[in-house]
Parts: C-alpha cells; sequence; structure tokens
C-alpha cells in the first residue's frame, strides 16, 4: 500500500513506518522537524527507515499546517492510508503556547482530511491522547467518560477527534481515533519519566519526580501501539470508532522510580520536585473496546517494557544519552 505517515520523524511515527516499510509497504514521511528536542534524535529516526527500505522510503520536510504541500503529497503519491501522528507535543509547554498548538494540531488535521477527502483515501488513523479525559470520575478511563482536558494540548487532542468524526460523517472518510496512553520504548523522546529517570540513574544521579509520586501512569509499549495500528490496514470494523490503546495497567511515578533505580544498580536517593501544572494526577486505560474492535492486546507490561528500554539505551548509549542529556 501507498502510506502517508504525518510526523513519521518522531518517536511513534517513526517506529511506525519502520514496521510498515518492514512488511512490504510504500511509505512517505511529511515531518516539520520541530526542535522541540535534539533533531538529532529524528536524524537517527529517519535513517532507521531509510535502512529499513531505501527505495520504498521517501521523507517530505514540512508541516501538516502547510494545505497545498499537504494535497500535493496525498495526490501525486496516491496515498491509499494516512496515519496521522503529527503533532506539537508537550502538556506542560502548551500552557505557554497556546496559539502554537492550536494551528498545529487542528489546522494540521483539518489539512489532512481534507486532502483525504479530496483525494479518496481509504482510512485516517488519528493519533489522540488519554489527556483528553483530564479529572477522571472513575478508573479505569473507558470510551465513555467524560472529558475534562486540562490543558491546550489536550483541548486540540479532543477537537481533533470531532473533526475526524465530523468528517468522516459529512465527507466519507474513513476514520479511526486512537488514544495513546504514555507511549515509551526505544528512541522515545528525551523529556519523558522513563528517558529521564534512566539517563540519570546510568549516570549515578537521582531521579527527580515532580510532585509526591503518588500519581499514576499507564503506560504503553511503542510495539504495542504500532500492533494496533497495522491492525487497521485489514480491517473497516473500527471505522467511526474512538478506542483507548493502554497497556491494561498502571504504575505510580515513585514505584517507576524505584524500579528504575534497581534495575540499573544507582546508588541513588529519588528526589522531588515541584508538581507542575496540567499534568493528569492518574490514568489506566480500559482497552476492552479496542480488543472487541480489532483484537488488541497488549503484550507488554511496565517493568518488561522497561528493563527492554534500558537495554536498548545501553545498546544506543553513545548516540542517544547526549541527545537526551541536551533537551
Amino acid at each position: 500500500m501507498q502510506i502517508l505517515v504525518t510526523g513519521g520523524a518522531g518517536f511513534i511515527g517513526s517506529n511506525l513506518a519502520e514496521r510498515l516499510l518492514s512488511e512490504g509497504h510504500h511509505v512517505v514521511v511529511l515531518d516539520n522537524l520541530d526542535p522541540y528536542y535534539d533533531l538529532g534524535i529524528k536524524e537517527h529516526n529517519l535513517s532507521a527507515c531509510s535502512k529499513a527500505s531505501s527505495n520504498r522510503f521517501e521523507f517530505v520536510e514540512g508541516s501538516t499546517t502547510d494545505e497545498e504541500l499537504v494535497e500535493d503529497v496525498v495526490a501525486t503519491h496516491d496515498i491509499d492510508v494516512i496515519f496521522q501522528e503529527a503533532s506539537k507535543a508537550g502538556v506542560r509547554t502548551s500552557v505557554e503556547q497556546p496559539k502554537d498548538y492550536n494551528e498545529s494540531n487542528i489546522n494540521g488535521i483539518v489539512n489532512v482530511l481534507e486532502a483525504a477527502a479530496d483525494q479518496d483515501v481509504k482510512r485516517v488513523v488519528n493519533a489522540s491522547s488519554s489527556s483528553v479525559y483530564g479529572v477522571p470520575e472513575y478508573l479505569p478511563y473507558d470510551e465513555d467518560h467524560p472529558n475534562y482536558p486540562k490543558s491546550p494540548y489536550a483541548v486540540t487532542k479532543l477537537a481533533a477527534e470531532h473533526y475526524c468524526n465530523v468528517y468522516d460523517d459529512l465527507r466519507g472518510v474513513p476514520t479511526v481515533n486512537l488514544r495513546y496512553f504514555t507511549v515509551y520504548g526505544p528512541r522515545m523522546r528525551p523529556n519523558m519519566a522513563i528517558s529521564n529517570f534512566v539517563s540519570r540513574c546510568l549516570n549515578d544521579e537521582p531521579p527527580i519526580i515532580y510532585g509526591d509520586g503518588e500519581q499514576t501512569r499507564d503506560f504503553t509499549y511503542i510495539d504495542d501501539v504500532v500492533e494496533a495500528n497495522l491492525v487497521l490496514l485489514e480491517t473497516d470494523a473500527a471505522d467511526g470508532e474512538t478506542m483507548n490503546i493502554g497497556s491494561n495497567d498502571n504504575i505510580s511515578i515513585r514505584e517507576l522510580a524505584e524500579y528504575v533505580v534497581d534495575e540499573t544498580g544507582a546508588d541513588v536517593d529519588i528526589i522531588h520536585d515541584e508538581a507542575k501544572d496540567a499534568d493528569a494526577r492518574h490514568t489506566h486505560a480500559d482497552v476492552s473496546k479496542a480488543e472487541e474492535l480489532i483484537d488488541y492486546e497488549p503484550s507488554t507490561d511496565i517493568r518488561e517494557g522497561v528493563s527492554r528500554f534500558i537495554d536498548w539505551y545501553e545498546a544506543n548509549r553513545e548516540w542517544y544519552e547526549p541527545l537526551v542529556r541536551n533537551s
């Protein structure tokens, strides 16, 4: 198939693009190389895609906010399916720059959906976020849980979902919204709890927890996220739907930090800093809907996944660590 992965130089997008290439598909990555973190990581991500298949891979530098570019890429490459991974990341940063997030995350998805409608794309799979839930009325979150977004980032993600639903209903563009729950794994972006904890512990520095550490997260391993997306190439069972993609488990940030300390053998004491605005207190996914519609079954629990990430980090430390610590 001819597949467009927007945001394909990023963590999730590049892992997805690389797997699609290994499956024999032709992949176009559209990415604006936003320097939200060190671009050296994105350059390595693109290199991994090129190594997977140089003759079935193309990189286009540009933004989904460029309407003419998006239309041209979709039309000239005769795109079958679009994986919309492009998004301005960062819950905390969005509080300071709400207009930038609105421009990138809302205008971007509208341009993608317009191009999909004009060119009869078979499906648009939109990367959404557990942040749309906000304050929990109950846990685990199912898809019927009310939405109380606590940051501009979360608002843009929820708006993007609604745009997908509208284009599905009014323009006949098959769309699926996948609500990711804190994705982690090889090549993950540096300013996340797991990458920070591992980096600091491997350098005999104490992990820093923001707040009391009792907040909990449903961490989802990258391979499980990629598998959920790949299934949507083969089935229309989820068209028009919104689904949680999580691990079906959660862990406190304190427990996570303690586990990283133990696994790395660091002789350090955990330290605490002031809690950050807009961070969710708890997340936990009910993935039964995804199980029913696409046979989604998360295969990697947090401890196994963190151990894998530590092994990967150590094997790739020469290039990855300087970029993590500079971001």
